[in-house]
């Protein structure tokens, strides 16, 4: 049995990060995902709004580094849950428990973003795709992909 679940989408708010009795953080936050081609009547994109959480190491990088707005990426499982809310009645949940998080834009395409000067849109699938991941072990990387030496391979050393 498989149950993976990959997301990119935008925080709809802060992420709220709490403690548990015995310590243990638990970030709760909400990712907008755009339904790729999909319109409402006004000819605005939809999108689904996913509720997640996050356990220990990810929920403090999320609540230290993630605000409304920012691209994420998370990697996880969906897990269904239920309680009796305080009338006595069963509620159920259905959530994304994150494995993994990173941030999917750089500080500075967050701050640009957040001054009004954003490449163009709230992340449909039509804007440009950030050269820039900041992973949870590092979350204050500046450093583009692009930097650095270049390699010299020739055809003969690829696998393939």
């Amino acid at each position: 049995m498989i149950n993976r679940v990959v997301l990119v989408g935008r925080l709809t708010r802060d992420v709220e990060v709490r403690k548990t009795q015995s310590g243990i953080s638990v970030a709760t936050f909400t990712v907008a995902c755009d339904r790729r081609g999909a319109r409402d009547a006004q000819g605005q994109n939809t999108a689904d709004f996913i509720s997640c959480v996050a356990w220990r190491q990810p929920a403090d990088f999320l609540g230290q580094y993630a605000r409304k707005g920012a691209l994420i990426g998370v990697d996880g499982r969906i897990q269904t849950r239920n309680y009796d809310d305080r009338d006595g009645k069963k509620v159920y949940v259905t959530e994304v428990v994150a494995d993994n998080v990173r941030l999917l834009e750089s500080r500075s395409q967050s701050e640009s973003r957040d001054t009004g000067n954003s490449y163009g849109g709230y992340g449909s699938y039509g804007d440009p795709a950030p050269s820039y991941s900041t992973h949870a072990d590092d979350p204050i990387s500046s450093e583009d992909f692009n930097t650095g030496p270049s390699l010299d391979i020739s055809s003969d050393d690829l696998p393939f």
